[in-house]
């Protein structure tokens, strides 16, 4: 501190930033450096002196002077003037005037109390017009005509300055554009960035490819400043300098010099028209609201020059630039390569987009393993071509960890084994206990054997009585060797498919009893439970199962959580006690079905559902459909609860089929109960609520699935076997744990289910629209195909908007875009739209489209690479 006493004192204000914790470090050896910045983190570099200090506020200046006099002094060798507001909106903000102009002027009305040998502001060479093309190089003359706010800004500032510096000396230092080695500048690392994302935009530019602007290298700034500071007392007392490197490259030539550092190749770039580009960013920006870094009025400024003469500077302070952009771009390539993440952090950039990316490696040589280990792999379901550890965390664990991990599930699961034992010999002798059952329904039963043209009862009822003894006999003897480690690998998943047959027997027998239809039901969904679902899943990666990383890289919760699944559960649960309600009328088990509203058609006793269940539709398939959807949604069950909150990785084939039994599966489903009212001629209340929670449940699946690609899609990468990975399943480089029980609180149980999920009034007002839609014969006495087509139109509307609350599901509300659009066409297309009719098709599509446009509100989630998809 004595040391410091004799130096002379620098006061630099913005320290905290980009260029002020490049000066510190320059200058501290000399001077001794007084931060000012506003309180709290991030804290100035060592070795500066940090006080508080807010450019808003005439008090907190005064007091921050005060502190200043107090500690270092009344005399200050220079100011060096940094802080500054900035965004890239290109709209005015007060913050211009209150911060740039003001709280300049604030700062220079209180430095006339102290002895000060320099003012230097920090301006910008955007203050000067830029020039008409690149061979025209603009100097500290050339005109001043800034064309957004920012620079607008400068120009005030400077004029003030020079109006109230007095007797203080002032440098107007009128910067290029500032980077380092990683990047720092958002211009250069959002092109680099789109560049290395394969981003479609990164091959387009609205202005000319040979516009170029001069960048300056911070070590360079940094040199500049420290020389206007030694010389100060040599200088004008008034004095306007422009610093910046005398080579600007164009944008087509900076294009090429990434693409070649990053892919190989040159980066083709096509130039496309001035108006389209404005069009685009002006519709992404301010209609959909993504977040994107091309604003409209960038468009307007793309061909700029600003290609610098810094003569002057050359001749005042004997310096020039060391480094050049075109010297450093492959740096900052490579510092991108060697560290996406921490790249995209640097540069301010969202690093979940590059998570997977971070983790990247080359592909691992299989390790040298003894064939004692490759036995002892095989027998237990292992890869063999894996280490027997993972480093994680940086934890490895090794193969006894793994047995005994083993060995203690075993040992505490084998309960299961011996209770599908006990189902096993239950579901072998049931029929001996159902034969008198079935003559209870047989009248049912008979009426449904003609109509449907069935083998006789009898035929059936001992089919599916040898079929039970048969796969009780074969679940117990497979539940028995599931108690052998030897056999237990495929002997489990033996008794899980005789358990999913159980769930298809009765339906393929058109069983006549319903006891022995609830009989399979149970068992089965039970033998599955026990053998795959409590025990330890047989053949998952020893890999996968140790690492403890439950959170995907990039995103920032886990998308298989419980609190995540038991939605889809209930939902399922929903739809198969309403499938088996149905399932048990079409098999001649019942002689109703529950229907509060619709009575279907005149001429026929039964009523809606009853129709449509019996119809040519429902006919033409071989088993009942109401139990296929049983089925369905009982294995939906299953696999909602199957595994734990790392499945993503460690089960890819169960969550590929899960979400194709949600997705693909649940949207055709809805489709044919939406068409019910146009095919048959009615509807159904129990279909509808069953249609309902399929499609609640989608929203909630989503992500998962969105995970589990990402992960194969590493996996890929990385050179690991993709195949096996998806059957066994694997660990992860990256990721998070979390331990978190969100099922311990309601609060926690609610703010985890819907992680991810967000109602947007915009969605919900298409999922209103589409509502009105459903009813336009009522409202606007639409009648035939328009009719049907505003049904139908209606209905998608809904179900697009219910599945678009998904925030990885966001872009599929551009479906209703092209939904009103046909709205818009269909009157003239269609018969049977009435005047009102037709004025309210335009209207509701003209709506519906403007409705499905903006993105809406979003969370503060992440999914990786997938977050570009949430536009």
């Amino acid at each position: 501190m004595q040391q410091e006493q004799h130096r002379e004192t620098v006061v630099l204000t913005g320290a905290t930033g980009f260029i002020g914790s490049a000066l510190i470090k320059r200058l501290a050896d000399r001077y001794t450096v007084v931060a000012l910045d506003r309180a709290g983190p991030p804290e100035p570099a060592s070795p500066a002196h940090a006080i508080a200090f807010d450019l808003a506020s005439d008090q907190a200046v005064r007091d921050a002077l005060a502190q200043l006099r107090e500690q270092f002094g009344p005399r200050i060798a220079s100011v060096i003037h940094l802080a500054a507001y900035y965004d890239i909106s290109g709209e005015p903000n007060y913050l211009y005037e209150t911060v740039n102009v003001q709280g300049t002027r604030r700062l220079i009305d209180a430095l006339q109390a102290f002895e000060v040998g320099q003012f230097l502001y920090a301006s910008t060479m955007l203050v000067h017009r830029p020039s008409g093309n690149p061979d025209e190089r603009i100097d500290e003359s050339s005109p001043i005509e800034p064309s957004w706010p920012y620079p607008e800004s400068k120009v005030r500032t400077e004029a003030m300055l020079r109006e109230r510096h007095e007797g203080i000396p002032l440098v107007l230092l009128r910067i290029a554009g500032v980077y380092d080695d990683s990047g720092h500048s958002p211009f250069l690392a959002e092109q680099i960035a789109r560049i290395y994302e394969h981003r479609l935009i990164s091959h387009v530019y609205p202005g000319m490819l040979c516009a170029g602007q001069s960048f300056l290298h911070v070590d360079d700034l940094c040199d500049a400043i420290a020389r206007l500071v030694e010389r100060r007392r040599h200088l004008a007392p008034e004095l306007a300098l422009l610093v910046g490197e005398p080579e600007a490259l164009g944008y087509a030539e900076i294009q090429d010099i990434i693409g070649e550092a990053l892919h190989g190749e040159e980066w083709r770039t096509i130039r496309v028209p001035r108006p389209l580009a404005k069009a685009g960013a002006w519709l992404q920006s301010e209609v959909i609201g993504a977040d994107t870094a091309i604003k409209p009025w960038m468009v307007e400024q793309a061909s700029d020059h600003y290609v610098l003469d810094t003569a002057k500077a050359r001749r005042l302070l004997e310096w020039e630039p060391r480094h050049s952009l075109r010297a450093t771009l492959p740096k900052m390539v490579a510092a991108l390569r060697q560290d996406p993440t921490a790249w995209y952090r640097t540069n301010k950039l969202n690093a979940a987009l590059v998570a997977w990316y971070g983790q990247r490696k080359e592909p691992r040589a299989p390790a040298a393993r003894s064939p004692s280990d490759q036995a002892h792999d095989g027998e237990h379901g292992h890869p063999a071509d894996q280490p027997p550890g993972i480093t994680g965390e940086g934890v490895a664990h090794g193969p006894n960890d793994h047995m005994g991990m083993m060995g203690e599930d075993a040992r505490r699961t084998r309960w299961a084994h011996y209770a599908n034992i006990g189902l096993g010999l239950w579901l072998a002798a049931s029929p001996l206990a159902f034969q008198a059952a079935s003559a209870t329904a047989a009248p049912l039963v008979l009426a449904v054997t003609e109509e449907r043209g069935l083998p006789p009862v009898e035929w059936r009822m001992q089919a599916l009585a040898v079929s039970d003894v048969v796969s009780g006999l074969l679940v117990a003897l497979f539940a028995a060797l599931s108690l052998s480690r030897r056999t237990a690998w495929f002997a489990q998943w033996a008794v899980a498919f005789t358990g999913i047959w159980l769930l298809f027997a009765p339906l393929v027998f058109w069983s006549p009893s319903a006891a022995q239809t609830q009989n399979d039901l149970l068992v089965g969904a039970l033998v599955i439970a026990f053998s795959v679902l409590v025990p330890m899943m047989p053949g998952m990666s020893m890999e996968g199962m140790m690492d403890p990383k439950v959170v995907p890289p990039g995103w920032t919760y886990c998308p298989s959580t419980a609190a995540q699944r038991l939605p889809i559960a209930a939902m399922g649960l929903i739809g198969l006690l309403i499938s088996r309600m149905l399932t048990a009328y079409q098999l001649g088990h019942v002689d109703g079905v529950w229907e509060p509203f619709f009575a279907g058609s005149l001429q026929d006793p039964r009523n809606g559902t009853e129709e449509i269940i019996t119809s040519d539709v429902s006919r033409a398939w071989p088993i009942p459909d109401a139990g296929l959807g049983a089925v369905s949604y009982l294995l939906e069950i299953l696999m909602a609860v199957m595994g734990t909150r790392d499945r993503w990785r460690t089960m890819p084939w169960m969550v590929t089929f899960f979400g194709i039994l949600v997705i693909p599966l649940g949207v055709t489903s809805v489709y044919f109960i939406i068409i019910q009212p146009i095919v048959i001629g009615t509807w159904s209340t129990p279909a509808l609520l069953a249609g309902l929670a399929m499609l609640v449940m989608i929203p909630f699946a989503i992500d998962e699935v969105v995970a589990m690609g990402q992960y194969l899609w590493w996996v890929h990468c990385t050179g690991r076997p993709v195949w096996r990975t998806f059957f066994r399943g694997g660990a992860v480089e990256g990721g998070k744990e979390d331990t978190a029980d969100a099922l311990s609180s309601p609060r926690g149980f609610w703010h985890d289910t819907v992680r991810g999920i967000t109602l947007p009034w915009t969605l919900l007002a298409s999922m209103a629209m589409g509502a009105v839609l459903m009813f336009t014969r009522l409202l606007f006495g639409s009648q035939g195909a328009m009719a049907n087509s505003d049904h139908v139109v209606g209905a998608l509307a809904i179900t697009v908007a219910i599945i678009a609350t998904a925030e990885v599901a966001r872009p599929l509300r551009f479906v209703n875009v092209l939904l009103g659009a046909w709205l818009m066409i269909a009157p003239w297309a269609l018969q049977g739209a009435s005047g009102l009719g037709t004025a309210a098709s335009v209207v509701l599509g003209l709506v519906l489209a403007a409705l499905s446009l903006p993105r809406g509100r979003r969370s503060s989630e992440h999914y990786a690479s997938w977050d570009r998809f949430v536009i």
